[in-house]
């Protein structure tokens, strides 16, 4: 794990006096690979792909391993594990002492780049983040696969998306027209007004992604770690 070093930041949905504080953790340099969940489901067997109930993980769950027991064929150990829950990978953090990271720890170890604490200002930081949305099937390369950014967190941005805690706070009453609020402020694009930064095109796909998920889905390309203090 890394050590991340407390402070404040300005959250991509806050106004920009208005700074959250975080504090001081530990954070996977990795995301959590096939191999060590692979470990996990043998000693968990309610977590394997037969026997978990479909409340806690979609039909898309473990994807692509032959059996329970066994990754696919052209899977590699240390790709990052994908296609598992929120459900899932809180389980796994917990069964080792662990938890998952909430938004304000993923995105204040994910704001570094190589050498600044918060790169969020710097061109290359979001074209880096934008130019990997557009390539597909990054999240079957091995673990490792990006340059350490600030705090030596490898992998934040380039290989898979991840879960967090608490994912579905990003969620704003009324985002969707089916939804009874009648703050039209907050229906389609509108709601984007709230964030710090209207040209961080890289943050508005990944809350938009965050708020687009359900606790028991499971993607192919996203997967997760796990924080400590």
């Amino acid at each position: 794990m890394a050590e991340v070093k407390g402070g404040s930041y300005v959250p991509f949905y806050g106004k920009a006096d208005s700074s959250v504080m975080v504090k001081g953790f530990q954070m996977d340099k990795h995301p959590v690979t096939n191999r060590q969940f692979l470990a996990f489901v043998k000693l968990n067997p309610q977590w394997r792909r037969s026997a978990v109930k479909r409340i806690y993980a979609d039909g898309n769950y473990l994807a692509g391993w032959q059996n329970d027991s066994t990754l696919g064929h052209s899977m590699l150990e240390d790709a990052p594990v994908t296609n598992v829950s929120w459900f899932a990978a809180k389980a796994y953090c917990n069964a080792i002492g662990k938890t998952l990271p909430t938004i304000n720890q993923w995105e204040y170890a994910a704001m570094a780049d190589e050498t600044t604490r918060d790169a969020r200002t710097k061109a290359s930081y979001n074209q880096h983040i934008l130019s990997w949305y557009e390539k597909p099937n990054t999240s079957g390369l091995p673990v490792g696969h990006t340059t350490p950014n600030y705090w030596g967190i490898m992998d934040l941005h380039g290989l898979v998306w991840e879960w967090t805690e608490d994912f579905s706070e990003v969620m704003l009453s009324g985002e969707s027209r089916r939804d009874v609020s009648t703050d039209n402020s907050m229906f389609c694009g509108s709601g984007s007004v709230g964030a710090s930064d209207l040209m961080n095109y890289a943050a508005f796909m990944r809350f938009a992604f965050r708020g687009s998920l359900k606790a028991n889905y499971c993607v192919q390309n996203q997967g997760f770690r796990c924080v400590s203090k």
